[in-house]
């Protein structure tokens, strides 16, 4: 990412996070959640919006897209090292259980997350790589 599109990601998170989601959650056209995840070598808690979709089963869908880049974002890493993490959609804060969806679930999810935004067909294309879909579901926090 740039400098200046880190510094347009921070002000979106910080917006979100002050204002409960009532601004930042509807962004750009689409709905963006804000995902914490544990940096894989730091440990240290790493926040970055992403655009998400439900499925019917109420679990968050999400797409490791780092705008179309030959390699995945760090968010995806960290999950990949650590799938607990933390998610505010709206005014809701809750952990979940990230896991990368299966080859046969994914063509149906990852056309709904074209049809939600259709830039993620030209950054897999651009990317030369298949973007990974993610599931995210509730979990039950820490000690419960």
């Amino acid at each position: 990412m740039s400098p200046s599109a880190y510094v347009e990601m921070a002000s979106h998170i910080k917006r979100y996070r002050e204002t409960g989601g009532a601004e930042g959650h509807h962004f750009n056209g689409t709905r963006c959640l804000l995902l914490d995840t544990r940096g894989r070598r730091s440990r240290l808690v790493r926040t970055v919006a992403v655009v998400y979709e439900t499925d019917a089963a109420g679990r968050y869908i999400v797409v490791a897209s780092k705008a179309g880049a030959p390699n995945p974002p760090d968010w995806f890493r960290n999950l990949q090292a650590c799938p607990e993490a933390v998610i505010q959609v709206g005014a809701e804060v809750f952990p979940v259980r990230a896991r990368v969806v299966t080859a046969t679930e994914r063509p149906a999810l990852w056309q709904r997350m074209v049809a939600i935004y259709p830039p993620y067909d030209r950054y897999e294309q651009r990317a030369g790589r298949e973007m990974p879909v993610i599931l995210l579901e509730r979990s039950l926090p820490l000690g419960t």
